[in-house]
């Protein structure tokens, strides 16, 4: 007699034969083109250096801003310098972001991992244990009634 039997969770055999990959998005060649454009695109504009850029085309225009008035300067600051060049320090904000994210995602995954791992262990020391009280049971060393 067994005093306990594990079944394990289905979930575990799932995980282990599909573990976490990243999805592709590329479907044919002019949605892996247009991926391709997409990311290289991104990865240019997301840098402080094209928030440098594009503040110095913005200051281009700001003498004539001033000179055109309190209207057009308000423009300027509303319509060309924010959106050029908060633009790319938002992008550049939330790539850094995005990498702590996956830090903390991953750290998050290898926790479970490790959590599984540790019950798996667990679960093989109570089944030692039961076949040792097993045996002493059978032998009549102890009473199976406590």
């Amino acid at each position: 007699m067994k005093i306990y039997e594990h079944i394990p969770h289905p979930h575990i055999e799932f995980r282990k034969k599909n573990a976490p990959k990243p999805k592709s998005l590329h479907e044919g060649p002019l949605a892996r083109f247009n991926t391709f454009l997409a990311e290289s695109i991104t990865k240019s504009v997301s840098t402080m250096w094209c928030a440098y850029a594009f503040a110095l085309v913005a200051f281009i225009s700001l003498p004539e801003a001033i000179h055109t008035g309190t209207g057009a300067l308000i423009s300027w600051v509303a319509q060309t310098f924010l959106q050029l060049v908060l633009l790319s320090i938002i992008m550049v904000g939330q790539k850094v972001e995005g990498v702590a994210a996956n830090a903390r995602a991953e750290d998050t995954y290898k926790d479970a991992e490790t959590i599984l791992h540790e019950v798996i262990e667990i679960q093989k020391h109570l089944e030692a244990q039961d076949a040792l009280l097993r045996r002493l049971i059978d032998s009549g060393q102890i009473d199976a009634k406590l």
